[in-house]
């Protein structure tokens, strides 16, 4: 009798899931900003070279969907959205730390 692993389970790193999480086009920039202070999309437009509405977005909704970052819709005049780092996501920045000393 054999038992198969869902695909899900696959991983044999704890941190392969992470990576493959941050992997993609501008999501490890997005997620460096974030820690910094609450993310507009034109802001990003506009700092990150390069990057084009529809990469961004993509990259903004799969960082939302996973946990990584909160949108929140600011009732003030203009209205607009910001998004912020999520308490996960604040449990990431110790290992992110790390890594930047290995430059």
């Amino acid at each position: 009798m054999t038992t198969q692993i869902p695909s899900n389970e696959t991983e044999t790193c704890p941190a392969q899931a992470l990576l493959k999480t941050l992997s993609g086009k501008w999501k490890p920039e997005i997620f460096r900003m974030a820690v910094d202070k609450p993310l507009r999309f034109n802001q990003l437009l506009r700092d990150i070279e390069g990057s084009n509405k529809q990469t961004l977005s993509s990259a903004l909704k799969e960082l939302e969907e996973v946990g990584l970052l909160t949108k929140i819709t600011i009732k003030q005049k203009p209205l607009h959205i910001e998004y912020h780092i999520t308490e996960k996501a604040q449990q990431l920045i110790p290992i992110f730390h790390q890594l930047e000393l290995f430059k």
